[in-house]
């Protein structure tokens, strides 16, 4: 493993000034850079009606989240471009780029038109500006935490570097806030039709003072003291990559580390989310309150977990926040539905849904030419509805029959279809006196305290996984991989997988999956790090 000497322990008092300035400016940064990002994120579900073809619901909503995960799809990327620069320049001069790549590629975000005005460019200029984003992100996310780190005394780095791990979830409270305030202070017709743009126009104004605070950092003093003996790497990609024995790092860390943290972090922020609007019908304002309240009483955790790194090591906490999510995302969720819509969980339970076809296809990306088969239709009207339903051979001579209970529909007309629900007492929108308010937001909450487990003590264990001269560029391929790809498909993967399995809680086999490969590798291979000297260049 690289940088094996150990580091004597140097006190832990209070924060110095320097200490806390530097965390406070690359934090603040951060946190506005998140937000930049998951703006899109929050209004995925919402941005499918706005540019994307209209027809199947389902199936643009997996085009909007294919959009969203572009934005994750291209973070390695970023990471390798952004990262060399930062092992060979420097780590301020970096994280000042990637903030302006951020901050413009969202502001254009607010005024792009939408397909109703100039077709599919629509979402083709959509994909560009997330590919913008992501590779931004991914210069990012490592620089602000190597930067941190390496201002941080030994014995301190996990505190330290918590405050950084905090700014993705501020960044998502902070664009749930000024999303639900634009929603709360319009009108639905008003947000629609121009109001969806002022939280990403927002964000010149915070990218202006973000320049500000960051300019007046300093460069990083272990790569100041590394360019000063000539110590630098030359050529980082190939040093990171290359070299098989920091290559056998970096897979490590994706597999055994990266991985696992990212699905817990996304199914327990933004796929929550997205199961209380999309399938418990839940509105969007109340969910917003509560999923900000549970970030707002969990947050605090990411400092805990951090700090709690430094004194008993990162490695088992990952791990363990990785097993805790694999072994009760699927009760939690189930508890989700029952405290939420318990008239839902109550008519599925009493009445089951039979779909017969042979002509049912997935459309990931719909074009205007795309064709819907009745088995498409069905479909997806059942899944916009939150309900689960087993698939069966096709009836000779007909293109769909559904089941519904004791109702047989022959055909797909929607209209036959809202009245049969209707009839068999489907609770269109969960009912508010009956929502479990406490209890939902304990559930949240669990869900984001395991994302502070994993997610608190990941930057330091990364940071000190490798030397100075290629850390920037080592550390991040293997995060952004993990976040990007493993977590950032999740809502694709696990919208795909209710929509072809007909139940909504198939998507969560994603997650539950990659949390458990996660934590057989990371527990047989990876070793222990908060002791290491990441002094040696």
């Amino acid at each position: 493993m690289a940088t094996a000497t150990m580091e004597r322990q140097a006190p832990t008092g209070a924060l110095s000034p320097e200490e806390r300035r530097v965390i406070f400016a690359s934090s603040l940064g951060t946190v506005f850079e998140w937000y930049d990002f998951y703006l899109y994120a929050t209004l995925a579900p919402f941005f499918a009606a706005l540019f994307f073809p209209p027809g199947n619901a389902t199936a643009a909503l997996l085009s909007s989240f294919v959009t969203y995960a572009a934005g994750f799809l291209v973070r390695p990327f970023g990471a390798l471009f952004f990262g060399r620069i930062g092992d060979l320049v420097g780590r301020k001069y970096t994280f000042l780029v990637t903030i302006v790549v951020m901050g413009a590629s969202t502001a254009a975000v607010g005024l792009l038109p939408t397909y109703a005005k100039i077709g599919f460019i629509a979402p083709i200029l959509l994909v560009l500006l997330r590919l913008l984003q992501g590779l931004a992100l991914g210069g990012e996310y490592g620089g602000a935490a190597t930067y941190v780190a390496e201002h941080a005394r030994p014995g301190r780095r996990g505190y330290s570097t918590a405050w950084i791990q905090t700014t993705a979830t501020l960044g998502l409270f902070m664009s749930l806030l000024v999303i639900g305030l634009c929603r709360w202070k319009m009108g639905p017709d008003q947000f629609k039709a121009w109001g969806w743009r002022i939280p990403f126009l927002l964000s010149v104004i915070l990218l202006i003072f973000s320049i500000y605070i960051r300019l007046k950092l300093q460069e990083s003093p272990i790569f100041k003291r590394m360019k000063a003996e000539g110590k630098g790497s030359k050529a980082p990609l190939t040093e990171s990559f290359a070299n098989w024995s920091n290559a056998k790092i970096v897979l490590l860390a994706l597999f055994g580390a990266t991985a696992g943290q990212g699905v817990v972090w996304y199914a327990g922020q933004f796929y929550a989310l997205f199961f209380l609007t999309l399938y418990l019908k839940l509105d969007y304002l109340t969910a917003y309150i509560l999923i900000a309240a549970s970030l707002l009483i969990a947050t605090p955790f990411f400092i805990v977990f951090g700090s709690l790194s430094d004194r008993i090591g990162r490695k088992w906490i990952i791990l363990i926040g990785c097993l805790l999510g694999a072994l009760t995302f699927f009760p939690l969720f189930k508890a989700l539905t029952h405290y939420v819509n318990p008239g839902l969980e109550r008519y599925a339970a009493a009445t089951p849904i039979t779909v017969s076809a042979d002509d049912c296809k997935m459309h990931i990306f719909p074009t205007p030419k795309t064709v819907f088969s009745p088995c498409d239709k069905a479909k997806d009207f059942l899944t916009k509805a939150g309900l689960s339903f087993t698939s069966a051979p096709a009836v000779p001579g007909e293109t769909v029959v559904t089941k519904l209970g004791n109702t047989e529909l022959r055909g797909y007309d929607e209209d036959k279809y809202k009245a049969a629900l209707k009839a068999s007492g489907y609770p269109p929108a969960p009912d508010k006196s009956q929502i479990n308010y406490p209890m939902t937001l304990l559930v949240l909450v669990i869900l984001v305290l395991y994302v502070t487990m994993v997610y608190g003590p990941i930057a330091a264990f990364l940071v000190e996984l490798f030397p100075t001269r290629i850390r920037y560029t080592s550390m991040s391929l293997p995060y952004h991989i993990g976040n990007g790809w493993f977590g950032g498909m999740l809502p694709l993967l696990a919208t795909a997988l209710v929509a072809s399995r007909g139940n909504i809680y198939a998507g969560l086999w994603y997650p539950v999956i990659v949390a458990l490969i996660t934590f057989v590798i990371g527990a047989l291979f990876l070793r222990e790090t908060k002791d290491r000297d990441i002094q040696t260049i």
